[in-house]
């Protein structure tokens, strides 16, 4: 759905008069294209050590960006990455984070920020836990403070984990991307040094199938065309009602279609079957199939909490048990589900929504051991307000206070839903390990 609001403030008249009264002036989001460069200028890497010194070694060496490693008056750096992996004090964060103070003016629209650091462990000195917690609340602070559809993340790394680890630069260039346009101010962990770099970067997915339900149209049919174009072969799913259209986007991906109720008993097992007698294989889960029945609780019915309960996580839990116990699920497999923002933080009328979305949190944490043997990872994307047939239903004042109230000012894509997902079901996302990586431009409520 358009936001007639954010077009009106960035074009002609009403773009002078909103900047004259004040108004919010989100900038439209920069989108990834196929084709499209990673980055568009320089990259500033900051901090000092052996390990900012790979890091930037790395990304000139491999990715040929060309590299800045102190500010240079008078460059506009299209983004700006924050190593700060070896602080032991928060003494050591002055001389690198003041550094970045002085190029935020400079900015281009849609630039990067980005810090890699490492998570504070229970036997660290007071000090090093200190300052790498410090690192937490200096990046969604920063993140606030960016403008021009800006945005920061973050990457906080495990103890053992090298800062050149395939899990680590992949994540990194998903947030330097465009591919990452509505995520912004999250810090996501990075477990462990699992995973692998594609050869072709444009088709990360070539050669893997994904079953995406919930496909027929939204954030579904979204998911599928982007695993699609990153190489996968997608098989889509959703109930017979919506069979048409199921069609339509299978064929449009060039994927095949199932015709499926995910809380049938037996949705596991023929999930299963389709993708191995017509694709030879399955190796990426998609949850997407998901519903509302909004009500308060003191008017909640029985009908509206349990069929909201068994679409959005009984079904899930069912289906990824017969997956597990099969055998043919066994080859780095991806799980990924969709969770959301009411899961994490809650929204009036929807405790049976909100508590099937943190239940797809809890599920993710507790199956990703599970798939480790396997090289496999279970992780969620919860996203924030997108702008979806669901979302144009709102009334018009509180959809327009909803697209405000995240740092980007505007309600994300469900493309930008869909970039998470096939970031997080890439082979380059292994060491991202029972996570939830939120897509709502730093929406002002949880974490």
């Amino acid at each position: 759905m358009s936001d007639t609001y954010l077009n009106l403030v960035n074009s002609g008249f009403t773009k002078k008069v909103a900047k004259q009264l004040g108004l919010p002036q989100p900038a439209p989001l920069r989108r990834y294209e196929p084709g499209q460069p990673l980055l568009q200028g320089a990259v500033l890497v900051l901090g000092r050590g052996s390990e900012s010194d790979a890091l930037a070694g790395f990304l000139s060496a491999d990715w040929d960006l060309d590299v800045h490693r102190h500010a240079t008056p008078g460059t506009r750096y299209s983004a700006v990455v924050l190593a700060l992996t070896e602080l032991t004090h928060p003494d050591q964060l002055s001389e690198p984070v003041l550094a970045v103070g002085s190029v935020l003016k400079s900015l281009p629209k849609g630039a990067r920020v980005v810090t890699v650091s490492r998570a504070p462990r229970a036997d660290d000195a007071p000090a090093v836990a200190a300052a790498r917690q410090g690192v937490d609340g200096l990046l969604r602070s920063l993140a606030k403070e960016l403008r021009g559809g800006s945005t920061g993340n973050g990457l906080v790394l495990a103890a053992d984990v090298p800062v050149t680890a395939p899990s680590v630069v992949g994540a990194l260039r998903f947030f330097l991307s465009t591919k990452s346009a509505f995520v912004d101010g999250q810090l996501l962990a990075i477990d462990s040094a699992a995973g692998s770099l594609p050869s072709d970067w444009e088709k990360p997915l070539a050669g893997r199938v994904a079953v995406v339900t919930g496909a027929a149209r939204g954030i579904g049919a979204s998911i599928a065309d982007t695993l699609a174009r990153d190489g996968a072969t997608v098989v889509a799913v959703d109930v017979p009602a919506a069979g048409e259209q199921l069609v339509t986007v299978a064929n449009r991906v060039r994927g095949t279609a199932l015709q499926l109720d995910v809380t049938a008993d037996d949705a596991g097992a023929r999930i299963l079957e389709h993708a191995l007698q017509r694709h030879g294989r399955l190796d990426i889960v998609v949850h997407n199939a998901g519903i509302t029945r909004d009500k308060l609780l003191a008017n909640m019915t029985p009908d509206k909490w349990d069929s909201v309960l068994a679409v959005n996580i009984a079904s899930q839990l069912r289906i990824n048990e017969a997956l597990l116990t099969s055998g043919d699920f066994t080859d780095a497999p991806r799980i990924v589900s969709l969770a959301s923002t009411s899961g994490i933080a809650g929204n009036r009328g929807q405790t049976n929504y909100a508590a099937s979305k943190g239940g797809v949190i809890g599920m993710v944490r507790a199956t990703a051991p599970l798939l480790e043997a396997f090289g496999g990872t279970a992780n969620a994307v919860a996203p924030g307000f997108i702008e979806t047939e669901m979302t144009a239903r709102i009334p018009a004042v509180t959809r327009q206070v909803a697209r405000r109230l995240n740092s980007l000012q505007q309600g994300g894509q469900p493309v930008d839903v869909a970039e998470t997902v096939a970031f997080l079901a890439s082979p380059a996302a292994g060491g991202v390990v029972g996570r939830v990586l939120r897509v709502c431009g730093q929406n002002m409520v949880g974490q």
